[in-house]
């Protein structure tokens, strides 16, 4: 099913317009770790294991339990099954780290950082690598949980279209989409990150899209 089938084009732009709010649009520079952050998406651990392969940083940490939406998918979880994957793309098994308790990106965080203090490694930086619409939250998480850490946030490439083709549920994705949005601006009053921006046509496309009944992921 391609966007277009479920989506009219003012909503279809909304999404759009999300889509690139929530992008960091940062360029990913080497750094001492990379962290790949669990979700329903392998492309997470896709992209974690281009950047090993490249040079990028010399260590991975996949960090992720079990969600509804993941539990089919990766039944032994997340960080279990991004492991394997990026072992299969080629990145040696002994430089990847697995964090296999963490359900949400708060805890994908600071358990991160605990397990990397237990382990002896010392990081001054790191890519955060997560789904291309969690950029945004990953990186206001991470700054309020780990302020002195220099970050930058990467994510596999493709355009809106290919990744919801990719996925092939693009009510999953949009619903996902919308909740992130929610809480950028939720997050920063509850403590769990710091504030982002949030210009006028991104809360004009987020009350559009939960108008239109896109609400499932909403706190």
């Amino acid at each position: 099913m391609t966007p277009r089938a479920v989506l009219s084009d003012t909503l279809r732009a909304d999404v759009a317009t999300l889509w690139d709010y929530h992008d960091m649009h940062h360029g990913v520079r080497p750094a001492d770790i990379g962290i790949g952050l669990g979700s329903h998406d392998l492309g997470v651990a896709t992209c974690a294991a281009d950047l090993y392969l490249r040079g990028t940083f010399p260590l991975i940490v996949f960090t992720g339990a079990n969600a509804p939406t993941t539990v089919n998918d990766f039944p032994r979880g997340e960080a279990v099954h991004y492991r394997e994957h990026a072992i299969e793309r080629g990145v040696p098994a002994r430089a990847i780290l697995i964090e296999p308790t963490a359900t949400n990106t708060g805890e994908n965080i600071s358990r991160t950082r605990a397990l990397l203090t237990e382990q002896g490694v010392k990081v001054r930086s790191a890519v955060i690598i997560s789904k291309p619409y969690q950029q945004r939250r990953a990186y206001a998480t991470c700054t309020k949980l780990w302020p002195e850490l220099d970050i930058t946030c990467a994510s596999l490439p493709m355009s809106l279209d290919e990744y919801l083709e990719r996925i092939g549920n693009p009510d999953r994705v949009i619903n996902m989409l919308v909740g992130d949005t929610q809480r950028i601006t939720e997050y920063p009053n509850l403590g769990y990150a710091v504030e982002q921006p949030f210009p006028a046509d991104v809360q004009s496309a987020y009350e559009r899209l939960v108008e239109a009944g896109y609400t499932s992921r909403l706190i």
